[in-house]
């Protein structure tokens, strides 16, 4: 991938250089594809594992859950890229922990229902 990110002149890594590392954080909760975390700040910080050493692209206003996302691009068959989350950060004072959960839930029933498609015959 490229060394800049969709904003002009800005290094990919700068995006990260004023948030924590969460790799270094212990989880609230987790699940087999997701994490909470709290950062330390404002935020609960939801985390897909299915994403993770994907690299961050940008981070703004994700729409589904209008909250800041930290996003990468990955590229289907055709080779069209499409933007998706890798984290979101839910702040504390709009979302409790199991407002959270809730969604994380829902990422987890979603990945369980395509693993089952996807491996019918492996058990989880």
């Amino acid at each position: 991938m490229g060394e800049y990110d969709w904003q002009p002149n800005r290094k990919i890594s700068e995006i990260d250089k004023d948030k924590p590392m969460l790799e270094d954080r212990v989880p609230l909760r987790k699940g087999k594809f997701y994490f909470i975390y709290d950062d330390g700040n404002l935020n609960h910080v939801l985390e897909d594992k299915t994403k993770r050493g994907l690299e961050v692209r940008e981070r703004n206003n994700d729409e589904k859950y209008d909250v800041d996302a930290d996003k990468g691009m990955i590229h289907d068959v055709d080779g069209i890229g499409h933007k998706i989350g890798i984290r979101w950060y839910f702040p504390k004072s709009k979302y409790r922990l199991e407002d959270v959960m809730k969604i994380a839930e829902e990422m987890e029933a979603s990945y369980k229902a395509i693993q089952e498609m996807t491996c019918p015959d492996d058990d989880f």
